[in-house]
């Protein structure tokens, strides 16, 4: 059996999985007709070259086709319910405190799929660098990554709680 904190897994709530197979299941069957449809009239008005709404309607066709590779990705690699959960330490569906090194203020979210919305509380990635660096780590531990401009920053977890929602 794979490890709970396996980074290739996303765990969802029922709610968010239906909503998005619902939205998958409209993108790959009726919004694919709709936009060639689209395409299909633009392209009956003349000369492409020329012509916006068919360069806007084959773009909006570019941008569906990323978010259906993205939601068949993630709906494949998804398990309904919640992680399993060790208080204490962090991991997918936790609610996580940290304190950034040389600075007093703390920072708390949870640790979870951007994909579950609603959270009233920041909402971080397990596949995130941060996220990626503090899964699996205990209170009391520090963590380094790798922020997007190069630099390295450090951590240190304060406390690793259940999220228990609203």
């Amino acid at each position: 059996m794979a490890d709970s904190r396996d980074e290739n897994v996303t765990w969802l709530t029922q709610e968010a999985y239906d909503r998005l197979k619902e939205e998958y299941d409209y993108l790959s069957g009726p919004g694919r007709v709709d936009i060639a449809k689209k395409i299909e009239a633009a392209r009956e008005e003349g000369d492409l070259k020329e012509n916006g709404g068919y360069h806007a309607a084959k773009d909006e066709q570019g941008k569906m086709e990323a978010r259906i590779f993205h939601l068949r990705q993630l709906l494949d690699s998804a398990k309904v319910g919640e992680a399993p959960k060790t208080e204490g330490v962090v991991g997918p569906g936790m609610t996580v405190t940290i304190r950034f090194e040389g600075d007093d203020d703390e920072v708390t979210f949870l640790l979870a799929s951007r994909e579950e919305t609603g959270a009233p509380i920041d909402v971080y990635s397990p596949k995130s660098p941060l996220g990626a660096a503090i899964n699996g780590k205990k209170i009391g531990e520090k963590a380094t990554y790798a922020m997007p401009n190069g630099r390295q920053n450090t951590v240190e977890i304060l406390e690793a709680v259940p999220y228990i929602g609203n």
